[in-house]
């Protein structure tokens, strides 16, 4: 009997051994990683080949344009920041309310963040001058360069929202008789690649809009502390 007790003893002792180190790494690989994503983005738009067997994400293109202050908005601008970009117009009475009124929400949500901006660009530029865009800054109670409304070339203009934002499918060319009307918004990160579109319309999707930011600047964070 004696005999017995001491060989499951032994046999328990070694489990237990053995069982230590192995909660002893599962902690501390949880407890060393505690500050990681808990989901990374996905990234959008066809690759670009660089060279045999090396891809690279889409970016979108270099761009000039004017803000509600008459300042050139440029790739500079946007340079290490995550943004949100639309297309809208000043007199748009049906979709541009809505949405303006939900980056409101974004706007307010990420005002304190120097890393983050707006861009939103007119589909009207004959209309929307620089000082209808400062009057449509103001009506939103936009007070500083957070958020940028800009105007410029409507060819540009265009090229941008299908070319770099994908926001618009339909062939185009940036003619008179040529017109964009979308209520998508793209998440774009800090290397110029889209990360999320949504449906600037809908105050579910924006909600997923602020969560994905907020994941996004996490995932920065992460790479950072992990010397990416």
């Amino acid at each position: 009997m004696i005999t017995f007790v001491c060989m499951n003893f032994k046999k328990n002792l070694i489990w237990l051994l053995f069982l230590i180190p192995v909660i002893f790494l599962i902690w501390y690989y949880v407890n060393k990683r505690e500050d990681a994503p808990l989901r990374f983005l996905p990234y959008f738009g066809p690759k670009a080949a660089l060279k045999v067997n090396d891809t690279s994400y889409h970016t979108i293109g270099s761009f000039s344009f004017l803000n509600q202050n008459n300042k050139s908005v440029t790739n500079e601008t946007i340079k290490n920041k995550v943004f949100v970009t639309d297309f809208f117009f000043t007199t748009c009475k049906s979709i541009c309310p809505i949405m303006n009124t939900q980056l409101v929400r974004v706007y307010k949500e990420f005002k304190s963040n120097s890393d983050f901006l707006i861009l939103s660009h007119t589909v009207d530029p004959e209309t929307d001058s620089v000082p209808q865009l400062a009057l449509h800054a103001q009506k939103y109670d936009v007070t500083d360069e957070r958020w940028h409304f800009l105007t410029g070339s409507k060819v540009e203009l265009y090229n941008m929202a299908r070319k770099s934002y994908l926001l618009n499918a339909e062939e185009g060319n940036g003619g008179e008789e040529d017109f964009i009307h979308t209520q998508n918004f793209a998440l774009v990160d800090k290397e110029g690649h889209i990360r999320g579109f949504y449906d600037g319309t809908d105050s579910i999707e924006v909600n997923r809009l602020i969560t994905d930011i907020k994941v996004l600047f996490k995932e920065y964070e992460f790479k950072d502390k992990m010397g990416n």
